[in-house]
């Protein structure tokens, strides 16, 4: 049996910590690491837990969620750790404020009003590293918030992709799972982990969703990928 997976919850109101704190003691999978107020408390909660999971608003007094993310992330890799996986929690789903978190490293977000078996999926999602939570939001956060109308050079490091590492990144950009990768391509889902994780390696990225962001900054969405030199 796999160890459960430590959830640790940063909000500034103390009625929503508290349904959360039940949520996650509710599932025999998961298990309650701790809560803090504000960012500045996230931060020292997390560096004492050490978690798997965290759920961080974005609006909250004295650090807000973006600045959390962001030191969360560097304080990980300055120690040469694995990064908490972090969720955002917004009541937008268009929200600027979330696609700065994603960018500072979060790996994806979720409603604040989102369906209790929602944010549950979602916690185990970015736990298992194999998809992106609400993958069809997520493009169109991002397609909402990036600078179409900006010129993209294709980034050095794109160019060291093999061709079926480009097909795969292509898929992977649009948010495909693991499974759904390997259904369209006729591959095993243990080969698709094994191009996913090769990929991330060869551009210097953390997860799946820093693959969306990558695919939007630098304008490798479709068919724009595939053709890149």
């Amino acid at each position: 049996m796999s160890a459960p997976i430590t959830v640790a919850l940063v909000d500034d109101q103390a009625l929503f910590r508290a349904g959360i704190r039940m949520l996650i003691g509710s599932q025999p999978d998961l298990v309650f690491a701790g809560e803090a107020s504000d960012g500045k408390e996230g931060v020292a909660l997390v560096r004492e837990t050490r978690p798997d999971v965290v759920l961080m608003d974005i609006r909250m007094p004295v650090m807000d969620g973006i600045a959390a993310t962001s030191r969360i992330v560097e304080e990980a890799v300055r120690e040469g750790r694995e990064p908490a996986r972090i969720i955002v929690l917004t009541t937008f789903d268009l929200d600027e404020a979330a696609a700065r978190a994603i960018r500072s490293g979060a790996s994806g977000f979720v409603l604040k009003d989102a369906e209790p078996e929602f944010l549950l999926a979602a916690i185990r999602t970015v736990h298992a590293g194999s998809a992106v939570i609400a993958a069809g939001a997520t493009r169109e956060l991002f397609e909402y918030f990036s600078d179409s109308q900006q010129a993209k050079q294709t980034p050095p490091e794109f160019g060291t992709l093999t061709s079926r590492e480009r097909e795969i990144f292509v898929l992977a950009s649009r948010g495909l799972s693991n499974s759904e990768i390997a259904g369209s391509e006729y591959l095993s889902e243990a080969t698709v982990k094994t191009h996913i994780s090769r990929i991330l390696a060869k551009l210097g990225l953390r997860d799946r969703v820093q693959m969306v962001v990558y695919a939007f900054e630098h304008g490798l969405t479709g068919g724009a990928a595939e053709r890149a030199e």
